[in-house]
């Protein structure tokens, strides 16, 4: 019985934190995700996107694996829109990346997205080393400090709508670097600051080993 009072007290610890956080945070994107920005989005033309993508390519494209510029290949299209409507308006923040989208029209970035969400993403490659922790991270969390599994929000690395993002044959170099971002506040447009709350309770060595758990992995 003594046991079962401290799970429990143990479970409303874990809610109370996670319902402060959420409280505490705010929305730091200016999309409104309506009716029209959705049908807008899942409407776009590919074919229209490719020709308007051309000016990402050089930092984008499948042929430059060695830099670390994520792969937007496969990405859902909701994140790839969400994701230029916040370099636009500056919640994310990257001067060359708001110089790039500064004169974009939500149907550009709409067509855009479309393009690449049907794009197809380089293959992934074998990691090096063991990535045991971060499959176990990546599967189960870690309720002790919790740690939420990856795979609630990201669907075991392909992503899921709205705003999570495929993870799965991403480069690890911007994987590592987009976590680290997180975990020290940097990058700050995650709704509600679920990905800061979440990297803050990571170490550098794991945020490492999930960056190549998840570039081994296919979609």
């Amino acid at each position: 019985m003594k046991g079962m009072k401290k799970a429990a007290l143990g479970l409303g610890g874990m809610m109370w934190l996670l319902a402060t956080a959420v409280m505490a945070a705010e929305p730091v994107s200016k999309v409104a995700w309506n009716v029209e920005t959705l049908k807008l989005v899942k409407h776009g033309d590919a074919d229209q996107g490719k020709a308007k993508a051309a000016m990402c390519e050089s930092c984008h494209g499948a042929a430059q694996a060695a830099t670390p510029n994520p792969y937007l290949q496969g990405q859902l299209a909701t994140y790839l829109f969400k994701q230029m409507q916040d370099y636009k308006s500056g919640v994310r923040a990257n001067p060359i990346m708001q110089g790039m989208v500064g004169n974009l029209k939500d149907q550009d970035m709409a067509d855009i997205a479309a393009y690449y969400a049907e794009a197809e993403l380089p293959a992934p490659q074998p990691a090096k080393g063991s990535t045991d922790t971060a499959e176990a991270l990546a599967k189960r969390g870690d309720p002790a400090r919790i740690l939420t599994p990856c795979s609630v929000c990201h669907g075991g690395g392909k992503g899921q709508p709205i705003d999570n993002p495929a993870l799965a044959g991403q480069k690890a170099a911007y994987l590592e670097q987009t976590l680290l971002a997180y975990r020290s506040g940097e990058r700050k447009n995650d709704i509600y600051g679920r990905m800061r709350t979440l990297a803050a309770r990571l170490s550098p060595a794991e945020i490492a080993e999930l960056a190549r758990y998840y570039a081994a992995e296919g979609r």
